[in-house]
Protein backbone atom coordinates (compact mmCIF):
# COMPACT_ATOMS: atom_id res chain seq x y z
CA UNK A 1 0.00 0.00 0.00
CA UNK A 2 1.42 3.32 -0.98
CA UNK A 3 0.95 6.50 0.87
CA UNK A 4 0.91 9.84 -0.78
CA UNK A 5 1.40 13.06 0.96
CA UNK A 6 -1.44 15.39 0.32
CA UNK A 7 -0.42 18.95 0.82
CA UNK A 8 -2.70 21.79 1.46
CA UNK A 9 -2.94 24.15 -1.52
CA UNK A 10 -0.83 27.29 -1.19
CA UNK A 11 -2.66 30.23 0.28
CA UNK A 12 -4.32 32.54 -2.25
CA UNK A 13 -2.59 35.87 -2.78
CA UNK A 14 -4.21 38.71 -0.91
CA UNK A 15 -6.98 40.42 -2.86
CA UNK A 16 -5.98 43.74 -4.40
CA UNK A 17 -7.76 46.64 -2.93
CA UNK A 18 -9.76 48.68 -5.42
CA UNK A 19 -8.97 51.96 -3.74
CA UNK A 20 -5.40 51.80 -5.11
CA UNK A 21 -6.73 52.06 -8.67
CA UNK A 22 -8.90 55.01 -7.67
CA UNK A 23 -5.94 56.70 -5.98
CA UNK A 24 -3.77 56.34 -9.09
CA UNK A 25 -6.56 57.78 -11.26
CA UNK A 26 -6.89 60.80 -8.97
CA UNK A 27 -3.12 61.32 -8.96
CA UNK A 28 -2.99 61.10 -12.77
CA UNK A 29 -5.76 63.70 -13.11
CA UNK A 30 -4.00 65.99 -10.64
CA UNK A 31 -0.78 65.70 -12.69
CA UNK A 32 -2.62 66.59 -15.91
CA UNK A 33 -4.22 69.63 -14.27
CA UNK A 34 -0.81 70.65 -12.93
CA UNK A 35 0.69 70.52 -16.44
CA UNK A 36 -2.15 72.66 -17.82
CA UNK A 37 -1.69 75.23 -15.06
CA UNK A 38 2.09 75.26 -15.60
CA UNK A 39 1.71 75.77 -19.37
CA UNK A 40 -0.64 78.69 -18.76
CA UNK A 41 1.63 80.20 -16.12
CA UNK A 42 -1.01 79.69 -13.43
CA UNK A 43 -3.00 82.58 -14.82
CA UNK A 44 -6.03 82.98 -17.06
CA UNK A 45 -5.35 82.68 -20.76
CA UNK A 46 -7.52 85.38 -22.27
CA UNK A 47 -7.21 88.45 -20.04
CA UNK A 48 -5.33 91.18 -21.91
CA UNK A 49 -2.72 93.20 -20.09
CA UNK A 50 -4.09 96.46 -18.68
CA UNK A 51 -1.23 98.53 -20.06
CA UNK A 52 0.12 98.77 -23.61
CA UNK A 53 -2.61 100.56 -25.57
CA UNK A 54 -3.43 99.12 -28.98
CA UNK A 55 -5.67 99.99 -31.88
CA UNK A 56 -8.00 97.03 -32.20
CA UNK A 57 -11.23 96.37 -33.97
CA UNK A 58 -14.32 97.74 -32.20
CA UNK A 59 -16.48 95.21 -30.36
CA UNK A 60 -18.57 93.25 -32.83
CA UNK A 61 -16.49 94.37 -35.82
CA UNK A 62 -14.63 91.83 -37.89
CA UNK A 63 -10.87 91.95 -37.48
CA UNK A 64 -8.86 91.92 -40.66
CA UNK A 65 -5.40 92.23 -42.16
CA UNK A 66 -3.50 95.08 -40.51
CA UNK A 67 -5.68 95.14 -37.38
CA UNK A 68 -4.09 94.24 -34.04
CA UNK A 69 -5.98 91.70 -31.93
CA UNK A 70 -5.22 90.09 -28.58
CA UNK A 71 -5.48 86.65 -27.10
CA UNK A 72 -4.02 86.07 -23.66
CA UNK A 73 -0.51 87.48 -23.40
CA UNK A 74 -0.02 88.00 -27.16
CA UNK A 75 -1.03 90.75 -29.53
CA UNK A 76 -1.26 89.59 -33.14
CA UNK A 77 -1.22 91.55 -36.39
CA UNK A 78 -1.78 89.69 -39.66
CA UNK A 79 0.23 91.68 -42.20
CA UNK A 80 -0.32 89.69 -45.39
CA UNK A 81 -1.77 86.48 -46.86
CA UNK A 82 -0.31 84.91 -49.98
CA UNK A 83 -2.36 82.09 -51.54
CA UNK A 84 -1.53 79.55 -54.27
CA UNK A 85 2.16 79.11 -53.44
CA UNK A 86 3.42 76.08 -55.39
CA UNK A 87 6.61 75.41 -53.39
CA UNK A 88 8.83 76.77 -50.61
CA UNK A 89 12.60 76.89 -50.42
CA UNK A 90 14.95 76.29 -53.33
CA UNK A 91 14.99 73.64 -56.05
CA UNK A 92 17.75 71.81 -54.17
CA UNK A 93 16.33 72.28 -50.69
CA UNK A 94 12.59 72.83 -50.75
CA UNK A 95 9.16 71.32 -50.33
CA UNK A 96 6.00 71.04 -52.41
CA UNK A 97 2.49 71.05 -50.90
CA UNK A 98 -0.13 68.35 -51.15
CA UNK A 99 -2.35 71.07 -52.64
CA UNK A 100 -1.00 74.63 -52.47
CA UNK A 101 0.52 76.69 -49.71
CA UNK A 102 -1.10 79.72 -48.11
CA UNK A 103 1.54 81.83 -46.35
CA UNK A 104 0.35 84.27 -43.67
CA UNK A 105 2.78 86.95 -42.48
CA UNK A 106 2.17 87.51 -38.78
CA UNK A 107 3.57 89.86 -36.13
CA UNK A 108 3.38 88.50 -32.56
CA UNK A 109 4.03 90.81 -29.58
CA UNK A 110 4.27 89.74 -25.93
CA UNK A 111 2.01 92.12 -23.97
CA UNK A 112 2.43 90.20 -20.72
CA UNK A 113 4.97 90.56 -17.93
CA UNK A 114 6.81 87.24 -18.40
CA UNK A 115 8.51 85.46 -21.32
CA UNK A 116 6.05 83.36 -23.31
CA UNK A 117 6.60 80.84 -26.09
CA UNK A 118 4.65 81.25 -29.31
CA UNK A 119 3.99 78.09 -31.31
CA UNK A 120 2.61 78.18 -34.83
CA UNK A 121 0.89 74.87 -34.05
CA UNK A 122 -1.68 76.82 -31.99
CA UNK A 123 -2.90 78.67 -35.10
CA UNK A 124 -5.83 77.40 -37.19
CA UNK A 125 -6.87 78.36 -40.69
CA UNK A 126 -10.38 78.22 -42.19
CA UNK A 127 -11.65 78.41 -45.77
CA UNK A 128 -14.98 79.89 -46.88
CA UNK A 129 -16.67 76.49 -46.44
CA UNK A 130 -15.62 76.45 -42.77
CA UNK A 131 -13.07 73.65 -43.18
CA UNK A 132 -10.26 73.83 -40.62
CA UNK A 133 -6.58 73.58 -41.57
CA UNK A 134 -3.57 73.13 -39.32
CA UNK A 135 -0.24 74.82 -39.88
CA UNK A 136 2.58 73.10 -41.71
CA UNK A 137 5.56 73.67 -39.45
CA UNK A 138 7.61 71.25 -41.54
CA UNK A 139 7.08 73.48 -44.61
CA UNK A 140 7.71 76.72 -42.68
CA UNK A 141 11.31 75.69 -41.95
CA UNK A 142 12.09 76.23 -45.65
CA UNK A 143 11.40 79.96 -45.29
CA UNK A 144 14.54 82.02 -44.55
CA UNK A 145 14.64 83.98 -41.29
CA UNK A 146 11.25 82.71 -40.15
CA UNK A 147 11.01 83.87 -36.52
CA UNK A 148 7.62 82.53 -35.46
CA UNK A 149 8.04 78.76 -35.83
CA UNK A 150 8.64 78.22 -32.10
CA UNK A 151 9.73 81.48 -30.52
CA UNK A 152 10.15 82.53 -26.91
CA UNK A 153 9.21 86.20 -26.77
CA UNK A 154 10.20 88.38 -23.81
CA UNK A 155 7.75 90.98 -22.42
CA UNK A 156 7.53 94.05 -24.64
CA UNK A 157 9.25 92.31 -27.58
CA UNK A 158 7.76 91.12 -30.84
CA UNK A 159 8.68 88.85 -33.75
CA UNK A 160 7.42 88.80 -37.32
CA UNK A 161 7.37 85.67 -39.43
CA UNK A 162 5.31 83.45 -41.67
CA UNK A 163 2.76 80.77 -40.88
CA UNK A 164 2.24 78.13 -43.59
CA UNK A 165 -0.94 76.18 -44.37
CA UNK A 166 -1.27 73.39 -46.95
CA UNK A 167 -4.75 73.79 -48.50
CA UNK A 168 -6.40 72.09 -51.51
CA UNK A 169 -5.51 73.55 -54.92
CA UNK A 170 -7.84 76.40 -55.81
CA UNK A 171 -8.84 76.93 -52.16
CA UNK A 172 -7.89 80.01 -50.17
CA UNK A 173 -8.00 80.76 -46.49
CA UNK A 174 -10.85 83.05 -45.42
CA UNK A 175 -9.68 83.51 -41.82
CA UNK A 176 -7.16 82.45 -39.21
CA UNK A 177 -7.77 81.76 -35.53
CA UNK A 178 -4.88 83.02 -33.40
CA UNK A 179 -4.07 81.56 -29.96
CA UNK A 180 -1.52 82.45 -27.31
CA UNK A 181 -1.56 78.80 -26.18
CA UNK A 182 -3.25 75.52 -27.00
CA UNK A 183 -5.76 76.21 -24.21
CA UNK A 184 -6.76 79.81 -24.98
CA UNK A 185 -10.06 80.93 -26.51
CA UNK A 186 -8.39 82.41 -29.58
CA UNK A 187 -9.35 85.35 -31.78
CA UNK A 188 -10.40 85.21 -35.44
CA UNK A 189 -9.00 87.45 -38.18
CA UNK A 190 -10.52 87.63 -41.67
CA UNK A 191 -8.03 87.49 -44.54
Amino acid sequence: MSTTNVQDPPPAPPAKKKHHKFLWTVLALAAIIGVIVAVNGGKGTTAPAASAPVASAPAGAASGVGTSVRDGKFEFTVQKNQSGVASLGTTDFGVKPQGSFSVVTLKVANIGDQPQTFSDMNIKGFDKAGRQFSTSSSAAIYLPDNNVFLAEINPGNSVTGKIVFDVPKGSTLASVELHDSAFSDGVSVEL
